[in-house]
């Protein structure tokens, strides 16, 4: 439950501290005093996002601050997320704090650590229920009357619908996958057809890597022929000379002198030796030389055939070049990529009839499991209306009569399932039940959403619920069951409510009243606490906006003993903790 809660900055509220106790807590003032804005920093709490208009100072910041104590059931529901997020619980109580900035920053902690603002969401959740008007229009909505449905059919209907969303799911994915398929199947196979020519076009040619590299340096050879050997027959004679012997004057001959010189002096100077052993592994590289010169001049004769051939062969690489590739490595990198799509390709027929397959296979289980879902959703929905028409007696349409029709269509499979669920109103005998969207008044839906949340409460238990003028549309008697309604809900749980009405404050166990100060703000002290004569003065102001009337206070002690009435067969609350604070 919450305990404690602070809110500064917001709209109208300067500073307001607010302390809550177990069971039912009204809270009360005239229009434009803040009480929406202590929803609003709930919201907050809660992980809303936070507007710039709800800032007091749009320059400044606004803070809300909470303290909520749990119980075995609540500490179950959220310690798992705790954990993750590292934080620690303060004797069984957490401690929330969110403020956020004119400039759209937005902070959030739990216990002492920063969190993130979603997580303050998944946290709260399980805690805090707000019902609202809104509610009462979503009640309208089919959509909304089958989250009722689920909510109040438990933990069979909810693990029913986990693994018909899972099932749905690959159902669907396996749809898309075969759409696509279909789509693409035709375009594949003429690409594939076109990658094949170029397939066989290149393997009629069977390019070597580099092979094109190699070609031109050959084709260059070739088409110089003569000058090169030119050009190794002149080195080769200075080299060597002429002949089959050596020149006096050629380079070996020469060499062989010099090394002759200057081994005879050898003996004398060691160092000349040295030189002489040089100049002869000189004349023994240009021997080699000599005669990788004369090999050369033998074979580097042109011959026309060999040159027609390596242009034909160029010519053909060029084209394959020209379609495929910068490079003949380029152009086997393409094959190898051509090959691989038309492998692709040629497997499509045969995963689209597995697709097909699957998807039979799929629908037919989507469907059996839609079918158990949409049971259990009747079940449960007969179920639900049977307690929210014993409620509707206790709240002024006795003779009201609900019904609820799940129409379940098999081939109209969505996320939730294959149903649509429709309640129905006949707010009278003899009338002809109409949907509750179109058939309830505003007063009617008043009532309707506060039967189902007092019909849900007992099987979907939520520690604090927290009610904004629910009670809209309503009065007179129907206003006194509405109170009597909430008080017996907060047996079993903090019921918080915002309301105008002096027959629904009469049955809370804790007044609270928001004032404004004469200067329009909302100060800690403004929002009070009221019991005995203040809170029959609260009372009179809501009856008749006299202060001081006596019919007024008779009024309000009899609303009160009506309340007490019901308390006193209500069962023993816990108290509320004390001496904590929300800084």
């Amino acid at each position: 439950m919450i305990e404690e809660l602070r809110i500064r900055g917001i709209g109208v509220i300067a500073d307001a501290h607010l302390d809550f106790s177990p069971g039912f807590t009204v809270i009360t003032g005239e229009t434009g005093a803040g009480k929406t804005m202590i929803l609003s920093g709930i919201e907050l709490l809660r992980g809303s996002r936070a507007e710039a208009g709800q800032l007091r100072d749009p320059e400044g910041s606004a803070e809300v601050d909470a303290v909520v104590s749990l119980e075995s059931g609540g500490i179950a529901a959220v310690s798992p997320m705790l954990d993750e997020l590292g934080v620690e619980l303060d004797e069984d109580a957490l401690i929330a704090r969110r403020t956020v900035s004119g400039k759209g920053r937005s902070r959030a902690h739990l216990g002492q650590r920063p969190v993130p603002v979603s997580a303050l969401a998944d946290v709260w959740s399980p805690l805090v229920a707000v019902h609202g008007q809104a509610d009462q229009a979503r009640l309208r909505e089919s959509a909304w009357q089958r989250m009722l449905v689920d909510r109040f059919g438990g933990e069979p209907l909810a693990k029913a619908l986990d693994r018909y969303r899972v099932l749905w799911q690959e159902w669907r994915d396996t749809q898309a996958e075969l759409a696509d398929l279909r789509a693409s199947l035709a375009d594949r196979e003429r690409t594939a057809t076109l990658l094949r020519l170029g397939i066989a076009e290149i393997d009629d040619v069977s390019p070597e890597p580099g092979e094109d590299d190699a070609l031109d340096a050959e084709a260059s050879v070739l088409a110089h022929a003569g000058g090169l050997r030119d050009a190794a027959v002149s080195a080769r004679g200075l080299v060597s000379g002429s002949g089959d012997e050596i020149d006096a004057g050629a380079v070996l001959a020469l060499l062989a002198k010099t090394g002759d010189h200057l081994e005879a002096m050898s003996s004398v100077d060691e160092r000349l030796g040295q030189l002489a052993k040089r100049i002869r592994a000189v004349a023994t590289e240009m021997a080699d030389v000599d005669a990788e010169l004369g090999d050369y001049v033998r074979t580097v004769d042109a011959d026309p055939a060999r040159q027609a051939w390596v242009e034909e062969r160029r010519s053909r690489l060029a084209t394959l070049r020209k379609s495929y590739g910068a490079t003949i490595d380029e152009v086997l990198a393409w094959r190898e990529d051509a090959v691989a799509q038309v492998a692709a390709a040629d497997g499509g027929a045969d995963r689209l009839e597995e697709l097909i397959a699957a998807e039979h296979r799929l629908g037919e289980s989507v469907r059996e499991q839609a079918a158990e879902v949409s049971a259990l959703r009747v079940s449960a929905g007969e179920e639900l209306i049977a307690r929210v028409e014993a409620e509707l007696q206790h709240l002024a349409m006795p003779d009201a009569r609900l019904s609820v029709d799940v129409s379940c269509d098999l081939d109209d499979l969505h996320a939730h399932g294959a149903d649509t669920v429709s309640v129905l109103l006949a707010p009278h005998p003899g009338a002809t039940p109409r949907p509750v969207g179109k058939g309830a008044s505003g007063g009617e839906l008043s009532r309707l959403a506060l039967a189902f949340e007092v019909a849900l409460a007992g099987d979907s238990p939520v520690p604090t619920m927290i009610f904004d003028e629910v009670d809209a549309g309503v009065g007179g008697s129907v206003a006194v069951e509405v109170g009597r309604r909430l008080a017996r809900l907060s047996r079993g749980t903090q019921v918080i409510v915002v309301t105008h009405l002096p027959q629904v404050a009469a049955f809370a166990d804790n007044h609270l009243v928001v004032a404004k100060d004469s200067d329009g703000a909302v100060t800690e002290a403004s929002v009070l606490r009221v019991e005995g004569e203040d809170r029959v003065a609260e009372l009179v102001r809501m009856l008749s906006g006299l202060s001081g009337s006596q019919t007024g206070a008779a009024h309000a002690e009899e609303l009160l003993e009506v309340a007490r009435a019901e308390r006193d067969i209500a069962a023993p609350r816990t108290s509320a903790r004390a001496g904590r604070s929300a800084q």
